[in-house]
């Protein structure tokens, strides 16, 4: 636990794989930015979380259909970051774009919209 420079390492070491074995906007590669704003979010360092996170949702946008429940978690990751630097109203767009996604991509009784109603 808490060693997050190991796992930016690993997560950026999986990128530079990524960008020469892989087309540029392959799935995977957004799991990896993903990653990264995670464990930067975890470290408290949120202008970095939002923009590894801002990444990996553009490559999701471009990789997965519209409504794909990975797109629900990145924008409810996104939120969680402008929650945790006082935007709020940036937060609740992101959780209610979130929602708006699982209602279409999830069964009604999903796990993750307990999640969601609960950040909203």
């Amino acid at each position: 636990m808490g060693e997050y420079s190991k796992a930016l390492s690993s997560y950026e070491r999986s990128i530079e794989i990524h960008k020469i074995a892989l087309p540029p906007n392959y799935p995977s590669l957004a799991t990896s930015y993903n990653n990264i704003g995670m464990v930067y979010s975890d470290m408290g360092e949120y202008s970095k979380a939002l923009s590894s996170l801002e990444r990996s949702l553009e490559i999701q946008k471009i990789a997965l259909p519209p409504n794909h429940r990975l797109l629900a978690a990145s924008y409810n990751n996104i939120g969680m970051v402008y929650s945790h630097m006082g935007g709020y109203s940036k937060a609740l767009s992101s959780y209610e774009r979130s929602l708006e996604i699982q209602k279409i991509a999830l069964s009604p009784n999903h796990p993750d919209f307990a999640q969601s109603y609960n950040n909203i």
